[in-house]
C-alpha cells in the first residue's frame, strides 16, 4: 500500500504565505489570520514558529539575505585587490549587482517575488519593516558603499550615498519588470537578458560615480576595456 505524502513542513508554508502576500499588499495590510489560512496552518502554528508578524518578516529576510550578502561581500573583497581604480570600481559594482541577478530564480538567496516584496516595504515605510531591512542590509552596503570611496580620491561620501540609492532603484526595477524593456523596445533588446541588465547597470552606475572624483586624482576613464573583462 502507498504511502501517503509527508505534510509539508509547517514553518516553511508559513514562510511562503507570508511571503507570497507582502509581495502583493504590504507588510501592514497582512494579518496573522490571513497567513495561516494561506498557508493552511491555525494560527497558534504561526505564533509557535515566529511569534509575530515581524519575526514572519525576519525570517523571510533572513533566508533569503544572508546568502546574498555573504557572495556580495566575498566578490568585494576580491575586488578590492585590483590596483587600477576604474577596473577595481567596475569589479566592485558587478560584485554588488551579480548576487541578485544570478540568485533572481533562486528561492535561497533572491526572486523576483523577494525582490517585488523589497521594493513594496521600502515604499510602505512600516517601521518594524524598516529596522528589518536595516539590519539585512546596512551592514553590507556600508561596506559597499567603502569601496566605492576608495575608488574615487576627493569624492564627497554622501554624494555616493545619494548615488548608491539611485543603483538600488535600477536594480529594483530591472528584476521586478524586465518586460518594460522588451515593450518600449519594440521587440528589439530582450529584458530578460540579466547580462546586459548587468552591464547596462554597470555603465550607467559608473559614469555617475566616475564623475564624483576630482579629475587630477584620478587616471583617465578606462570603462570602455574593463566591460571587455
Amino acid at each position: 500500500m502507498p504511502k501517503a505524502p509527508a505534510a509539508a513542513d509547517p514553518r516553511s508554508a508559513i514562510l511562503e504565505a507570508a511571503e507570497n502576500l507582502f509581495s502583493q499588499r504590504g507588510f501592514g495590510a497582512v494579518s496573522l489570520r490571513e497567513i495561516a489560512r494561506e498557508a493552511k496552518v491555525n494560527v497558534g502554528s504561526v505564533t509557535y514558529h515566529f511569534h509575530d508578524k515581524s519575526g514572519i518578516l525576519e525570517a523571510i529576510y533572513t533566508r533569503h539575505t544572508r546568502p546574498m550578502n555573504a557572495r556580495r561581500l566575498e566578490l568585494i573583497g576580491e575586488a578590492k585587490r585590483i590596483e587600477d581604480p576604474d577596473e577595481r570600481l567596475t569589479a566592485i559594482l558587478r560584485a554588488y549587482l551579480l548576487p541578485a541577478f544570478s540568485s533572481s530564480d533562486d528561492l535561497a538567496g533572491g526572486g523576483a517575488r523577494f525582490t517585488r516584496m523589497r521594493a513594496i516595504l521600502s515604499a510602505e515605510g512600516n517601521p518594524q519593516a524598516r529596522e528589518i531591512i536595516a539590519r539585512s542590509f546596512d551592514k553590507t552596503t556600508r561596506a559597499f558603499i567603502d569601496a566605492i570611496a576608495e575608488c574615487l580620491p576627493g569624492a564627497n561620501r554622501n554624494d555616493i550615498v545619494w548615488r548608491s540609492q539611485f543603483l538600488l532603484g535600477a536594480l529594483y526595477y530591472t528584476l521586478i519588470n524586465p518586460q518594460r524593456i522588451d515593450r518600449l523596445s519594440d521587440g528589439a533588446v530582450d529584458g530578460s537578458d540579466q547580462e546586459e541588465a548587468i552591464r547596462q547597470i554597470v555603465a550607467s552606475a559608473f559614469a555617475s560615480l566616475r564623475a564624483l572624483a576630482r579629475p587630477e586624482a584620478c587616471s583617465a576613464p578606462q570603462l570602455a576595456q574593463t566591460e571587455q573583462q
